[in-house]
C-alpha cells in the first residue's frame, strides 16, 4: 500500500453503523473498509471524468453521429431491413 495519511470525514451515524457492521462481517478494520471504498470510488469517478473529457474532445473534433442516424439504426434492429451502423464523419 505504501505510505498512508489520515483523513477526517464527517458521515451520518447510520452510515458509520453500516460501516462497522461490514467491517465486522468481513473481519477487516473500519479504516480498511473505508479506504477500500474510497479507492474504488475514486478509480470509477476518475475513469468517468476521463471518458467525458474524451467525448467532449471527440465532439469538438467533429467525431459525432447525429441522433436521427442513431435512432434510425436502432429502429432497424430486429427487422428484416437492418440498417448498417452509422459512422462518424
Amino acid at each position: 500500500m505504501g505510505s498512508t495519511t489520515t483523513v477526517t470525514v464527517r458521515i451520518p451515524t447510520r452510515l458509520k453503523n453500516r460501516l462497522n457492521k461490514l467491517a465486522d462481517a468481513t473481519a477487516r478494520s473500519r479504516s480498511w473498509v473505508a479506504a477500500h471504498a474510497l479507492e474504488l470510488y475514486v478509480e470509477e469517478q476518475g475513469w468517468q471524468v476521463a471518458s467525458i473529457r474524451k467525448g467532449i474532445e471527440d465532439a469538438r473534433a467533429g467525431w459525432v453521429v447525429s441522433h436521427d442516424k442513431v435512432a434510425r439504426w436502432l429502429r432497424s434492429w430486429g427487422t428484416r431491413r437492418k440498417v448498417a451502423p452509422p459512422s462518424c464523419a
